[in-house]
């Protein structure tokens, strides 16, 4: 049986969109894990230098609404404002909502590596606490 680590993510081969496996301790973790993954699915961030922060809010929800609000929040702002998270940190927010905050960089500054996902499909989404912490998967359009 293969050992994952604690905390990581992955792509998964897809036919026509892209697929991502994130997986950490706890749902917050997953959820940074995942706007990685999402990333690196289109962009080389090898040596790109974080030159901004950015900060929001996900208004509660079900958990899979969480995830999807931070994702969707990563496509917003590079189409509106050529702006890429290159870390991610989450926290939970008093009112059961999530905290974000990312150290960011633009769009000029990362070789693009594959195709600009359009959306979060709400098609095979999973996102659920396990015995060994949380995962999710989820299919990008693009």
């Amino acid at each position: 049986m293969e050992r994952r680590p604690a905390r990581g993510h992955r792509n998964i081969p897809h036919t026509a969109d892209v697929r991502i496996e994130a997986w950490a301790p706890d749902r917050e973790g997953c959820v940074a894990e995942a706007v990685t993954a999402l990333v690196e699915t289109f962009v080389d961030t090898a040596g790109a230098v974080a030159d901004g922060e950015a900060g929001f809010r996900v208004p509660p929800g079900a958990d899979a609404d969480l995830l999807v609000g931070v994702l969707d929040e990563v496509i917003f702002r590079l189409d509106t404002a050529d702006e890429l998270p290159l870390e991610t940190e989450v926290l939970a927010a008093e009112d059961g909502g999530l905290a974000v905050r990312w150290r960011t960089t633009g769009t000029d500054a990362v070789e693009l590596v594959g195709a600009v996902p359009k959306a979060v499909s709400l098609h095979e989404l999973r996102f659920a606490a396990e015995p060994d912490g949380w995962r999710c998967a989820v299919t990008l359009d693009v």
